[in-house]
């Protein structure tokens, strides 16, 4: 068992790291060294446990066993009162590893990147101090819809993982200003992201998108944006379905696009109910109206002054999307559009 070498009075940071540790023993120090110890690097060892004597470092803030072979993190963690930052990249852990009680942890970076974590597991998902949240190349298939409680995070980092969707409920974390999703598949973006105020950066290189929502615009204070490595083009248009409008959807959109006057005398209440329900066509050339027929349009818009965005736009007819048409009407390049540099679209393409 290898024994730490004498401290100095003044030391509260321990680097112990590519020392090829199988073991730690601390108890050649006094109580009075132990508690100065604040931080304590473990990192590049052959751990397969935590060392008990870990555990009894009551004043440790920083903690990180990274690059080891644990499996489990023991109850006795729950000693470390004053642990904050917490680093276990790199080791063999999963969602079973954890004591129970974790959650009562006052952790605020929790850093587990590179390990086995197939769930989040709900210890995790109840630490209201966390702001900083990592699971990047793990096993993980979804995000659960508590990530919600986490209302002080402000980092999360999920990239590298199995995960097909977003849910809604990301939406809820208010603080959060950096948030990872790159090289999963993900293939859309809930709109209510919009709600993300404080987000600064937004990672989603090496997915699955053909579009992004509209809403996105709302994110004002968003700094980067990373979109490589996803089929974000607009050729993609050609590939989607447009369903013929039945012939009420046809009558209906006569009535409203030359605002034909109708009341409850000439109409019963489902035709008035289904005419107030129709949606303007977004294409400016385009005075036309849709129901439930209708073209999806991915068109590229700017945002903020630096990003070309792909959004999806939901379109009246084909006529309004086809850059062959002859339709005076068609939008599908706009004078905004021809006249952007060809270097700041692919920025957005190339990330």
């Amino acid at each position: 068992m290898a024994r730490f070498p004498s401290m100095d009075d003044k030391c509260s940071i321990l680097y112990l790291s590519r020392l090829h540790l199988d073991d730690l023993s601390l108890d050649h120090l006094t109580d009075s060294k132990r508690q100065q110890i604040q931080q304590l690097h473990l990192t590049y060892n052959r751990l397969s446990f935590l060392p008990p004597s870990v555990c009894f470092l009551s004043n440790l803030e920083y903690l990180d066993i990274s690059n080891n072979a644990l499996t489990v993190i023991p109850d006795d963690i729950m000693r470390l009162t004053n642990l904050k930052t917490f680093v276990i990249k790199n080791n063999l852990l999963d969602e079973s590893s954890f004591p129970k009680e974790f959650e009562r942890m006052q952790v605020e970076t929790l850093n587990l990147s590179g390990n086995r974590f197939e769930d989040i597991p709900m210890q995790f998902l109840k630490m209201t101090t966390l702001q900083s949240l990592s699971l990047g190349g793990n096993r993980l298939k979804n995000i659960p819809a508590e990530i919600e409680n986490l209302t002080s995070l402000e980092m999360l980092y999920l990239g590298g993982n199995l995960i097909s969707s977003i849910p809604p409920e990301v939406a809820n974390l208010i603080s959060l200003r950096y948030l990872v999703l790159c090289d999963n598949r993900i293939q859309s973006i809930p709109p209510l992201l919009n709600k993300l105020h404080s987000l600064l950066s937004l990672s989603l290189h090496n997915n699955l998108l053909t579009f992004l929502p509209r809403e996105i615009l709302s994110l004002v204070h968003l700094q980067e944006l990373s979109l490589r490595g996803n089929p974000l083009v607009v050729r993609f248009i050609k590939d989607m379905t447009y369903d013929p409008p039945s012939l009420m959807e046809l009558a209906g959109r006569t009535i409203k696009s030359q605002n034909l006057p109708f009341s409850s005398c000439d109409l019963p209440s489902n035709l008035i109910h289904y005419l107030n329900l129709a949606s303007e066509c977004p294409n400016p050339k385009c005075a036309g109206v849709y129901f439930d027929s209708c073209v999806r349009h991915i068109k590229f818009v700017d945002f903020c002054g630096k990003y070309r965005l792909p959004l999806m736009h939901y379109l009246c007819s084909p006529q309004c999307s086809s850059p062959c048409s002859s339709n005076p009407q068609s939008d599908a390049e706009s004078e905004e559009e021809n006249s952007v540099p060809a270097d700041r679209l692919q920025r957005v393409l190339l990330g």
